[in-house]
């Protein structure tokens, strides 16, 4: 495992840097309206994501480990593309009625909106393909081909940003073709492995993916009122110009969370590994290293506060520095969803997904209750504490639900 969580730590530590390396670029050549309408594009993106697929890169991963023979496992991975497709093209018709609508809420030019639809189907089938090379622990293929498609992302954007000066829509355009080439290329790849299988049509196959999937809509929603749905909010109430700002300190806290993600990656196929075999002792250990990466992350939470600041005043623009009153409360709330990382796959693997959704969208209401009263008092600062109170809250009560649905004792000592 150590080696796996080494690579997907370096990995995404890579893969986070693109955006990063980006930002005093960014925040240089584009005003706050412009790097505004970005992140509301991408928030836009995001929300798509919620329905494009329905979660059946989720419901794949997790098949693996019901010992089943590889063509049954790529009939499988064939029905959740079905998925993608019939997802998508539904999402089509609406986006078609509803572009206009959402061009003017968002403040973004019209065929944005169907580039979203487009890059949010896309990243379904990347996701795809890296899901499979984690499962199987291929920690190298997976590495490569996220850092590559960051690098691509990473150079076109500077071309069409600096070189051919298209502003914020080159930055657009930079993520939309770089997601199409990476999605065929993924495709390419699962077949090559032998992974996909597209007919004939499975009916169980259906109803098993989609009784995984459709609970989790909720939870995928309730994530996204989390994460993403403040910058509506600030959006509409106090300009695109302060959404672009508080996007920047978002992008700089998100820092934390690649490298909670890297950890979980590396966690998955050992703790879904070990809650099969059911050993009291392995168990034991697993507990142990999440006590302890509690207090680790909670340091770093704190700590956040003092550090922050500095760092978005070593890497922005003068335009940005109102940055600088909310990094600390949004990497406390990075930490809270590294601990909710934690606990959450406990759930996942009980396939207990609607208690889980349950969990996620009322915390996501929450948020929205909160923001709505904060960003009347408090502006920026309010929505980022809004966010660390919503993300704290969902923790414990993840936590509280993990311990109900599964067999694990939560005692640091292990009695015979």
């Amino acid at each position: 495992m150590l080696r796996n969580s080494t690579i997907y730590l370096a990995s995404n530590i890579l893969n986070a840097l693109v955006p990063f390396l980006l930002l005093p670029i960014l925040t240089r050549y584009l005003t706050p309206d412009e790097y505004g309408q970005i992140a509301m594009f991408q928030t836009l993106i995001t929300g798509l994501a919620a329905l494009t697929g329905l979660n059946a890169v989720g419901a794949a991963n997790r098949k693996f480990y019901d010992k089943h023979d590889a063509s049954a496992l790529a009939l499988f991975n064939g029905t959740c593309l079905h998925i993608l497709l019939l997802s998508s093209l539904t999402l089509g018709v609406v986006c078609f009625f509803l572009s206009a609508e959402l061009s003017q809420w968002l403040n973004i030019p019209t065929s944005w909106v169907y580039f979203a639809l487009v890059i949010s189907s896309a990243n379904f089938i990347i996701q795809f393909r890296l899901g499979q090379w984690q499962i199987r622990e291929r920690a190298v293929s997976f590495g490569v081909m996220q850092v590559s498609q960051s690098v691509l992302v990473l150079i076109l954007s500077l071309a069409l940003i600096i070189g051919f000066q298209q502003g914020a829509a080159g930055r657009v355009d930079a993520l939309m073709a770089t997601s199409v080439v990476y999605a065929v290329l993924g495709l390419l790849l699962l077949y090559r492995d032998r992974l996909l299988v597209l007919l004939p049509l499975k009916k169980a196959f259906f109803k098993e993916a989609l009784s995984f999937g459709v609970p989790l809509v909720p939870h995928v929603v309730g994530i996204f009122l989390l994460s993403s749905i403040d910058r509506f909010f600030i959006n509409r109430q106090l300009g695109v110009a302060e959404a672009g700002i508080y996007m920047l300190g978002v992008q700089l806290s998100l820092g934390m969370a690649v490298v909670f993600d890297a950890i979980n990656k590396a966690l998955v196929p050992w703790l879904f590994r070990t809650l099969s075999d059911n050993n009291p002792h392995q168990l034991q250990r697993l507990v142990k290293f999440t006590y302890l990466f509690f207090v680790i992350v909670s340091g770093l939470g704190a700590l956040s506060f003092i550090v922050g600041p500095w760092v978005v005043t070593w890497v922005a623009g003068a335009e940005y520095q109102r940055a600088t009153t909310v990094i600390g409360w949004l990497c406390l709330g990075q930490a809270f969803g590294g601990m909710y990382l934690m606990v959450a796959n406990y759930i996942f693997y009980a396939r207990r997904t609607g208690a889980l959704s349950a969990v996620t969208i009322s915390t996501g209401l929450l948020n929205i209750a909160l923001l709505v009263y904060l960003i009347e008092h408090m502006g920026i600062v309010g929505v980022a504490m809004a966010f660390a109170i919503s993300m704290c809250i969902r923790f414990f009560a993840t936590w509280w639900l993990a311990s109900r649905v599964s067999a694990v004792s939560w005692r640091i000592t292990y009695k015979k």
